[in-house]
C-alpha cells in the first residue's frame, strides 16, 4: 500500500519512536523509507543581538553547526532504519526566513518526493503547555495533504 515513507525527524527520543515504527512498516510493505530533518536557520538570530550586530563569521559558524548536527540525526537515523530492515535514504531541509514554519518544509517535501504516507512523533502536550511549545506534528496534520502517521512519545 505505501511504497514511499517520509520520517521528519529531530533527534528526540519521540522522533527516534517514529522511525522506528516507520522502519517497521516500509520492511513490511517493501517501501522506501525518506528521513527528513528541518534546519531552522532563522534560530540563527535568536540571540540578543540583532542579525546586524552579530558578527558574519558568528553566523556562518551557526549554521555551520545546525547542519552538521542535522547530518548526525540523519547518519543515525539511516543506520537504525537499516539495522531494522529498511530501504533507508535522506534528505536535509533548511527554512531561514522569519515566518517559514518546520511543517511548511516537510510538507513540501512530502509533495516533492512524493511520499504516500507522513510519520511523525508527537510529544501530546496539551493546554498551556502546548502553547508555549507548539507543534508541528500538529501544524503538519493541518496543512498537509497527505495521509499522516502520528507516534506518541512517552512523556
Amino acid at each position: 500500500m505505501y511504497q514511499r515513507i517520509l520520517v521528519a525527524i529531530d533527534g528526540s527520543a519521540t522522533s527516534e519512536l517514529a522511525l522506528k515504527e516507520a522502519a517497521l512498516l516500509a520492511k513490511e510493505q517493501g517501501a522506501t523509507l525518506r528521513l527528513a530533518h528541518v534546519i531552522d536557520d532563522t534560530f540563527a538570530y535568536t540571540d540578543v543581538l540583532m542579525p546586524h550586530e552579530v558578527a558574519p563569521q558568528e553566523l556562518v559558524d551557526r549554521q555551520a553547526g545546525l547542519r552538521r548536527f542535522g547530518e548526525e540525526v540523519l547518519s543515525r537515523g539511516a543506520a537504525a532504519g537499516g539495522a531494522l530492515g529498511a530501504n533507508v535514504e535522506t534528505t536535509l531541509l533548511a527554512i531561514g526566513e522569519t515566518g517559514d514554519r518546520v511543517y511548511d518544509a516537510i510538507e513540501q517535501e512530502a509533495a516533492r518526493w512524493p511520499a504516500d504516507l507522513v510519520v511523525i512523533g508527537t510529544h501530546g502536550r496539551r493546554g498551556f503547555r502546548h502553547l508555549l511549545l507548539g507543534s508541528v506534528a500538529v501544524g503538519l496534520i493541518r496543512i498537509t495533504t497527505k495521509p499522516v502517521l502520528l507516534v506518541r512519545g512517552a512523556e
